[in-house]
């Protein structure tokens, strides 16, 4: 929202002139000693209001205003301070007339604003000209009027209409008359005053930008609210841009601020706090009413601390105060600040999220509190851990404060404690402003069911997908308008397709025992049965696609089955789920777990232990680990060799020789890949037998067996055409292709490429057309053909999707063209990302090639810069 826009002159002075008016009267009525003046003050007070706020149909309503605002200032001026007993019966007579005539206007003001309530602009010429003809009544009823005071007041009453200036020269001397009457009126004059903000925080670090932008709101009169959960910094921003040097010069001493946490919900309490914190000086008001002439009368900026207090729709007098709030955000010289959980807020408000601090923020708020010169990474990574939250972050350094504990002893007890160790002695706990929101009325009208339900969203490190709640929570019949409640009390929020929690809120609300949350291990079952139906797909089998799904949630999914076989080594099911969780990152997302020593320290007599240490071994193969992988393999093979499973031995086996090929065994790896074979033949798996002569093949073509090893590709395509899987199809075609090219067949090698990519391209196999791009970039890179070395390792930069290890594959190709064109800054910085991939996905060789490859590049980069371009390439 931008400044509000401006009025036309005109108006703005008529419109001034009431707001002083309106000003003036409500005093006066307050101070004056003519009984009878008091009731034309306050219907004229009341009058001027409403004609002030109407909206679109003010142009017709000033004139009626200032006709009023003349009678109150000869009024005023007839009086002259006497006192009711001291006025004739003829003036009294003539303050009755005009009494009974105002308030008969008032009441048509009421009863046509009734019939225009919704629009409340005046459509029909007759209202136009009911508006006219009572400022023309009025016009009449006051020559009468100041005739009559006249005569028997012998004060002379001028009939110009007086500006501005002079109608604040009006207050000004009421203001005079309150000090020279009654003792009462000082007890007035001090309630003008109104209350002081609090003090602004000794430092609010990492929010200037924030700051910034408020500031500038503020300074439009633009209504604001500051939104997010607790502890996260609100009623700090908010008092620091109260104290601005800049706020203070704009705003002066009409600075205010309410905590509307500290009285009981309701409408009468928050008017009647209202009424106090600006000065207004009126006890109890039923409504806004009484304090609109005082809220326009002057620029004021208005803080509601806490709002979510007053403002939870199902809270109580929610509507009324939510209309007082909004009444008071659309008052053009307000500028409304509130701090609040949830996303209830007037429609006319700028809402700005407060976010979690940066590093440096929460490192400075921590140190400021705590100390020390030191700054150790165990620190950093608790504030990490504690998502940069503002008061966790605050606490953890007055906890660590009060008890004197140094770096090492705040690390150990964080990691026994986590965030239950967050409560000060102060009892000023991060449980404290956890469990305000769950007191909320929003938040108990959802039900006894929602805490579980919350349980399960604060259980879950990414949180929960909103496109999976239907499959997910099938048995919670409200589920979305749950979720928009949590999002609405700021307990949660929405990122990236995802309701997120804070991790000190996560570590907080998550359940204590997850085996006694009947909706965690409901939606448990839910993902198992999931990861069940698609856990054995290979890419040109229908359903593999559905699988990805995998790609966005696998850390949920690994969380969720860290957990459960933590709380029960021996439970069989979550076993079998973990087994077809390795499967989906084996397709689709490569990267080191967390699972890998569990899955390695079940029993051997386990029922899953074979499946998931096979696949476990897979991942690791994906990642270059083949140490790891022979290891693993071999250990596999000999559990299932005793288990008797020929089928599950001939995979292991083709799987192993694989590996062996990696690791430069050819021998080993070629007998072990005739072994499988033999036992496919005899148990009549064609496709098993097809696997066996791709992998055998591979095996003799680094032996540089190249006649065999393509006897042995031909064999893989005659099976595979047989069978129709184009996938293995594909496979065929990059061996041969392979074959060829170490042959020096160039052209038949481009064939079976180009074979390959056009079989897998209408299925969108990006795996097997990354490496068949990459395999073409290589070709073309080793004959100098840097043009088609480029285009093809950007197309397999394209294939890479989610899949970072083929990423990081395809930055070491770029590398070598860039070295090869001598490019050696851009190939240091190619290598440099390379190296990183690896080194986060745990492919501990990939790593240690990278290395090897950056010295290389360093080298050529010190003697290109020592001994100039020409000869840097040739070293």
């Amino acid at each position: 929202m931008g400044p509000k826009p401006q009025r036309k002159e005109g108006r703005d002075g008529a419109i001034a002139m009431l707001n002083v008016a309106i000003d003036a009267l409500n005093l006066a009525k307050e101070v004056s000693s003519a009984t009878p003046a008091k009731a034309v003050f306050g219907t004229a007070g009341i009058l001027l209001s409403m004609i002030r706020d109407s909206v679109a149909n003010r142009d017709d309503y000033v004139a009626l205003g200032l006709a009023c605002a003349d009678v109150c200032r000869a009024l005023e001026r007839g009086l002259d301070g006497r006192r009711a007993d001291q006025l004739t019966r003829s003036a009294l007579e003539a303050i009755g007339q005009l009494t009974k005539a105002m308030a008969q206007i008032q009441r048509s003001v009421i009863e046509l604003g009734k019939r225009n309530l919704f629009s409340r602009v005046l459509h029909a010429t007759s209202d136009k000209d009911a508006v006219a003809g009572w400022k023309s009544e009025l016009d009449r009823i006051l020559q009468i009027f100041k005739t009559e005071l006249a005569l028997h007041t012998d004060v002379e009453v001028s009939d110009t209409r007086q500006d501005v200036a002079s109608t604040r020269k009006l207050v000004s001397d009421i203001h005079c008359a309150v000090v020279k009457d009654q003792e009462g009126n000082q007890t007035t004059q001090t309630s003008m005053l109104g209350e002081s903000p609090p003090p602004p925080p000794r430092a609010c670090f990492g929010r200037g930008d924030l700051i910034e932008k408020i500031i500038g709101l503020v300074d439009n009169l633009t209504p604001i609210a500051l939104v997010g959960t607790g502890g996260i910094g609100k009623t700090s921003v908010a008092l620091t841009v109260l104290h601005d040097d800049r706020i203070k010069k704009r705003f002066g001493e009409n600075r205010r601020f309410i905590r509307c946490d500290q009285f009981q919900a309701a409408q009468a309490n928050f008017l009647n706090r209202l009424s106090k914190v600006i000065g207004a000086g009126f006890e109890n008001p039923e409504d806004l009413t009484p304090l609109r002439p005082f809220l326009s009368s002057k620029e004021m900026l208005i803080v509601l601390d806490n709002a979510e207090s007053i403002l939870d729709p199902q809270g109580a007098d929610a509507q009324k105060i939510y209309a007082v709030v909004e009444e008071l955000s659309q008052i053009g010289n307000i500028s409304l600040c509130i701090t609040t959980r949830i996303t209830t807020i007037p429609l006319d408000c700028e809402r700005l999220d407060v976010p979690t601090l940066s590093m440096d923020a929460a490192r400075s708020a921590f140190y400021r509190i705590y100390g020390n010169d030191e700054r150790p990474n165990v620190i950093d990574d608790i504030l990490e851990q504690l998502g940069f939250h503002p008061l966790s972050v605050i606490l953890l350094a007055a906890v660590a404060r009060q008890n004197n504990w140094d770096s090492s002893r705040l690390g150990r007890e964080w990691e026994l404690r986590q965030t239950s160790m967050l409560n000060t002695e102060h009892k000023k706990s991060l449980a404290a402003t956890i469990e305000l929101s769950l007191a909320s009325p929003m938040f108990r009208e959802l039900g006894p069911n929602a805490r579980d339900f919350l349980e399960v969203v604060a259980f879950f490190p990414q949180g929960v997908n909103e496109n999976n709640l239907d499959w997910l929570f099938p048995t919670i019949p409200d589920r979305r308008n749950i979720i928009d409640r949590f999002c609405n009390l700021s307990l949660t929020s929405r990122n990236n397709g995802f309701i997120t929690m804070l991790a000190p809120l996560r570590d907080y609300l998550g359940p204590r025992d997850p085996r006694k949350s009947p909706l965690l291990c409901a939606t448990r079952d839910c993902y198992s049965s999931r990861l069940r139906l698609l856990g054995d797909l290979e890419p040109d089998q229908p359903g593999y696609k559905e699988s990805r799904w995998i790609t966005s949630e696998d850390v949920n999914v690994e969380h969720l089955i860290n957990t459960f076989t933590s709380l029960d080594m021996d439970s069989g099911d979550i076993w079998v789920t973990c087994a077809d969780f390795m499967m989906h990152l084996y397709w689709h997302k490569p990267r080191s777990t967390v699972l890998g020593p569990k899955i390695e320290g079940l029993s051997d007599g386990h029922s899953s232990k074979c499946q998931c240490l096979f696949r476990l071994s897979l991942l690791f193969r994906l990642l270059g680990n083949y140490v790891k992988v022979r290891r693993l393999l071999t250990h596999t093979l000999e559990l299932e060799r005793r288990q008797g499973n020929d089928d599950r031995v001939a995979r292991t086996l083709r799987y192993l020789a694989d590996t062996n090929r990696m690791l430069d065994l050819y021998k080993e790896g070629i007998r072990q890949s005739k072994e499988a074979l033999e036992i496919y033949e005899q148990l009549g798996d064609g496709e098993g037998q097809g696997k066996c002569w791709i992998f055998l093949g591979s095996l003799l073509l680094d032996d540089d067996q190249l006649d065999a090893a393509e006897e042995a590709a031909s064999h893989a395509m005659e099976l595979f055409l047989d069978k129709r899987r184009e996938l293995w199809i594909c496979e065929s075609h990059s061996l041969l292709g392979d074959i060829c090219r170490k042959k020096g067949k160039r052209e038949k090698a481009i064939q079976h490429y180009e074979a390959a990519i056009s079989i897998a391209s209408p299925f969108d196999w990006h795996n097997t057309l990354f490496w068949t791009h990459w395999s073409l970039a290589r070709l073309f890179f080793i004959e100098d053909e840097f043009g088609d070395a480029q285009s093809h390792t950007d197309q397999s930069k394209l294939h890479a999707v989610d899949d970072t290890y083929c990423l990081g594959h395809a930055m070491v190709l770029q590398t070598w063209i860039w070295h090869g064109q001598g490019q050696l800054e851009e190939a240091k910085a190619e290598i440099l990302g390379a190296l990183k991939i690896f080194e986060k996905l745990g492919a501990t060789e990939r790593v240690g090639t990278c290395r090897a490859f950056l010295q290389k590049v360093e080298l050529a980069v010190e003697c290109s810069s020592t001994s100039g371009e020409s000869e840097g390439s040739a070293c």
